[in-house]
Parts: structure tokens; sequence; C-alpha cells
């Protein structure tokens, strides 16, 4: 299951933005169903980020929201954000 996570701050929260990406990032790796988790900035727009996320599956991912690290980078991220952000989930075909 891949999750696609983009985000936007505001010019004045980037640095703190990705300052909480990079940790929820470090502590989801050592999650046993997580494949991959990457923190990506827009070199054209700082204020741009994505998240891009592999799990093993679909409740790995549901289990993944409920941790303390992911509740943490919401309640810290989203006062930070310039507008809502956009999670969508992926399957791989063929």
């Amino acid at each position: 299951m891949k999750v696609i996570f983009r985000l936007v701050a505001r010019p004045d929260t980037v640095a703190a933005l990705k300052s909480v990406l990079l940790e929820v990032a470090r502590q989801s790796r050592k999650e046993a169903d997580c494949i991959s988790y990457n923190v990506l900035q827009n070199q054209a727009d700082p204020c741009d980020f994505t998240l891009v996320e592999d799990w093993k599956s679909a409740a790995a991912v549901d289990a993944h929201l409920t941790k303390p690290h992911v509740q943490e980078a919401f309640a810290k991220g989203v006062p930070l954000l310039a507008g809502e952000p956009d999670s969508r989930r992926y399957e791989t075909v063929g």
C-alpha cells in the first residue's frame, strides 16, 4: 500500500513543518510494517512537501495512523499548514 501525502506550509513555518515531518518519518521507519517512508521538498517551492510511504497493507496504514508519534505530528503540523493536506492511498497494479 502506497500513501502519497501532500502538505503545503505557510512561508513562515517551512522550517518548523520540515522538522515535524522528518521526526515522524524517523519514528515511522521503525514500525514493523513500514517498507519505506520518504519526505520530499519541492525545489521550486520550498513550502511544498510530499510524503511517499510504502506499507505492507492497508491495515498497516490504519494502525500507523493511531500511533502516538503520528498523532503528535498531526497536532504539531496541522497548525503550520497553508491549507488542508491531501492524502491518497494507492495499490500497485500489474
